[in-house]
């Protein structure tokens, strides 16, 4: 397991605060209550190791294959259904959606290889993760990623915990499938719109990995 680039800084500020808070209590209430000054210890140590652990990247063996889409997040599938995309392609679309909490790892990944045709952020606002609507009103970025004749809309999406979405994608670029594509910080979720007619190789509610489940079949 390795810690991801976007943690660095997180952890850094938050390891300080630890020692801060813990030399502060020690030294002012100590003398006072021992046992509390214990329970602020191991209170503080729980929160900065949950933390770490939410920037962690775990080691697994990555899933390439070229004719399938690959989960981009690890999370619950909550969504499999069919909707019109008011975005970018102005049909309908399959839409499979992974809902992510604090506890999964927030790596995205590209569920395909392919070319960046299309990279918009959009201001939102932080509704919970599974709202219906956090898909069109939330703060969002969404990429397409074209493969032969085929485009995939991918969508980070902000919740109501999540405060930043980072992207590292531009239009023009070339991308390789289970490569990162980006970041979301503490908890949301990630929209795939599909081809009307892609056969879906996942359930609702089935665990997924990012980078590993077949999410889809082109």
């Amino acid at each position: 397991m390795t810690i991801h680039r976007e943690g660095y800084k997180s952890i850094a500020i938050g390891t300080i605060i630890f020692v801060a808070l813990n030399l502060i209590s020690f030294y002012f209430l100590s003398p006072v209550s021992a046992a509390l000054c214990w329970v602020i210890f191991f209170a503080t140590l729980f929160l900065l190791l949950f933390l770490i652990s939410f920037f962690r990247i775990p080691n697994r063996t990555l899933t390439i294959s070229d004719g399938k889409v690959i989960a981009p997040a690890d999370g619950k599938v909550v969504v499999i259904e069919e909707a019109v995309d008011e975005e970018y392609f102005k049909t309908r679309r399959l839409q499979v959606s992974i809902f992510m909490s604090p506890a999964n790892v927030h790596v995205n990944r590209n569920p395909v290889s392919g070319q960046v045709v299309y990279n918009q952020y959009h201001k939102g606002k932080y509704l919970v993760a599974w709202h219906p609507k956090s898909s069109t009103e939330n703060e969002r970025h969404s990429v397409v990623i074209r493969k032969g004749n085929i485009e995939i809309l991918v969508k980070q999406i902000a919740g109501a915990l999540a405060k930043r979405i980072v992207n590292y994608l531009e239009v023009g670029d070339e991308v390789a499938q289970t490569d990162e594509m980006g970041f979301i910080k503490f908890g949301s979720r990630v929209d795939l719109l599909l081809p009307v007619g892609t056969k879906v190789n996942v359930e609702l509610n089935q665990v997924v990995q990012g980078g590993v489940t077949v999410i889809a079949t082109l």
